[in-house]
């Protein structure tokens, strides 16, 4: 009785420090991770001893093992395939050829620095190509990076997770088995994998049928889809990991992606449910590992073990991103960024702990010291510190975009998209026509479908983060109401509404909304044609050949300094065409003194706008 009385105050604790470690990632915007970890280590043996690998008996390996298997199917649920389109070619190499590169580049870099036979070194290798959704969505979380990149790292988490999960296992009966050839070695890889994508492929297929076409109690509905899917993710690890030992990752990994990416009811509901439930088992198994951390493991690699650290994260990480990224549409700053993120996490915590206790109870325990040791050495240095300067990192290289978010993926709104976006901006539409969401994305533009009047899902499309928001859909009552929530609650700088009828033009303006008359700008096309078609043909090929950009003047070097001083420093075929200040506008004269605040329109050949522009943000 009392020991069940100690194992049910141990789960209260853990799942009480869980939580409250949540919130104070949220309080402070790092990953929770960093929280959850330094709890685990203040209760486990290195602080005050309340947790130790007696604690939970026999049961800590199935404990991991379903909770891991509930993280992973939340993970891939989220998983928007559409979303590969962001950045396709990137997202395959990482997952292929920066798998391999992070496989045998940490292999080598532990037997060189360590010492170790090659079997422990791929071990050790196997287990640290992931980096996993459970330490990349918490970043991405207070690290709003550009989509292209989010969906390159959050894919890279998942599918990692599962090929990692899968080459241990089969690397570990290398180590433990002797004589395991190369034939066996790609032949086990390929069954485990091969059953977890059947078993995962069956699931999905059955819970799509139960959720779509039985009736699940209408007074109960969303409640029993809630249950039923969380079982089936359940269901899918243990039949996949009964027939082969690890094949349970890649199962529940499947049934996330093919359920997560189908139309099923109350979608919603368990998108919530999962989300807490996941919340919970993460913040149990970070913790009851972290707690299991010996300092002496980690102590014992001395420097070598920190070589292997720098290595990781130093050297194989950012090599694998820029081979990854190639050709790409990746910027230099985003690259970098993508190379200093990719902490480990749940994967290789949990399947390290468990091998070292196997490796234990054959004897080589020295192996389970350097196991354990190599593995929670470089999850800690990752964590803790590309974690924890994760968002620093993000905006010393200026990755973080301000998002334009465009209510209305009809015509006029994929055309603005287009324009916007070729100058580089963060372009989101909020759309709930699956036709214009089809269309858009097919274009290749994000796309958060939903209703734009409401406030959630606004705030879903980045209105956190949104320099501009233009309501553009063919209802100006929706518009109307989009741009008073864009200023009202998110205070969003610039906000442009789009007015189909001219008669509510002046009550929009009363309003304090900027807004854009259908009528008017056609009127004004066609006049520009008439009146000056010189104008209104350069102005049509703007990025293709010229541009017009306004932008602030923050540049120490120009402050202070007429435009005669100025013009000859800009870029060739770049001019200062006007001057805005205190909303008064003007084309400037020769000896125009510049002042910081002052808006400039420069006007020439699109690459020397776009360099001048950064001349003028001393970039």
């Amino acid at each position: 009785m009392a020991a069940e009385t100690n194992l049910i105050a141990l789960v209260a604790v853990i799942i009480g420090l869980g939580v409250g470690a949540q919130m104070l990632a949220a309080r402070f915007r790092v990953p929770s991770i960093i929280f959850l970890i330094a709890a685990g280590i203040a209760l486990g043996p290195e602080g005050i001893g309340f947790v130790t690998r007696e604690s939970f008996g026999g049961a800590l390996p199935a404990i991991v093992g379903l909770s891991v298997a509930i993280i992973v199917f939340e993970g891939a649920f989220h998983l928007e395939l559409s979303r590969l389109r962001e950045a396709p070619a990137a997202t395959l190499r990482l997952v292929t050829v920066g798998a391999a590169i992070a496989l045998v580049g940490t292999a080598v870099a532990v037997r060189l620095a360590l010492g170790t036979g090659w079997p422990m070194a791929f071990l050790v290798g196997a287990l640290l190509v992931a980096t996993g959704p459970t330490v990349i969505a918490p970043i991405l979380q207070v690290v709003p990076v550009r989509d292209r990149v989010a969906a390159a790292l959050e894919i890279e988490g998942i599918v990692n997770d599962v090929t990692a999960a899968i080459l241990a296992v089969v690397v570990f009966e290398a180590v433990v088995i002797e004589g395991t050839t190369l034939a066996r070695f790609v032949e086990e890889f390929a069954r485990r994998l091969g059953v977890g994508l059947l078993v995962g492929a069956v699931v999905a297929g059955v819970l799509w049928y139960l959720l779509r076409y039985i009736d699940l109690s209408p007074g109960n509905a969303p409640q029993n889809a809630r249950l039923l899917v969380l079982a089936g993710a359940l269901v899918a690890f243990g039949a996949a990991d009964t027939l082969a030992t690890e094949a349970g990752i890649a199962a529940v990994a499947t049934a996330g992606i093919l359920l997560g990416n189908t139309e099923v009811p109350y979608e919603e509901d368990i998108t919530d449910f999962k989300g807490d439930v996941t919340l919970l088992v993460l913040s149990f198994v970070f913790i009851a590992l972290a707690a299991l951390l010996r300092f002496e493991d980690l102590v014992s690699l001395g420097l070598p073990g920190l070589a292997v650290v720098a290595a990781v994260a130093l050297v194989i990480r950012p090599a694998l991103v820029f081979v990854s990224a190639v050709g790409d549409r990746f910027t230099t700053g985003e690259k970098l960024f993508m190379s200093f993120v990719g902490p480990r996490g749940i994967i290789p915590a949990s399947v390290a702990t468990l091998f070292a206790v196997e490796l234990a109870n054959e004897g080589l325990n020295e192996a389970a010291t350097v196991l354990v040791g190599t593995v929670f050495l470089v999850i800690l240095a990752t964590v803790v510190f590309e974690g924890g300067l994760a968002r620093y990192i993000a905006e010393y290289l200026d990755v973080i975009p301000m998002r334009v978010i465009i209510v209305g993926g009809g015509k006029v709104g994929r055309a603005l998209a287009e324009r916007l976006q070729d100058r580089g901006e963060n372009v989101v539409f909020v759309e709930e026509d699956g036709e214009n969401v089809e269309r858009a994305r097919n274009e290749g533009f994000t796309v958060h479908m939903g209703d734009g009047t409401d406030t959630e899902v606004l705030r879903s499309a980045g209105a956190d983060n949104a320099r501009i928001v233009a309501a553009v859909t063919g209802d100006d009552d929706a518009n109307l109401l989009v741009s008073q929530l864009a200023s009202s609650k998110f205070g969003v700088e610039e906000v442009i509404a789009r007015a189909n009828n001219p008669d509510n033009v002046e009550a929009f303006e009363d309003l304090g909304v900027r807004t854009i008359s259908s009528a008017m700008a056609t009127a004004w096309a066609i006049d520009n044609q008439i009146e000056r078609p010189a104008l209104a043909s350069w102005m049509t090929d703007i990025g293709r050949s010229g541009d017009v950009q306004e932008i602030e003047v923050t540049a120490d070097s120009l402050i202070g300094r007429s435009v005669r001083e100025v013009g000859p420093e800009l870029p060739d075929n770049c001019l200062v065409a006007l001057v805005a200040r205190d909303g008064d506008v003007r084309v400037p004269n020769a000896d125009f003194v510049l002042e910081r605040g002052d808006r400039i329109t420069l006007l020439g050949d699109r690459e020397a706008v776009r360099a001048g522009m950064k001349q003028c943000q001393g970039g």
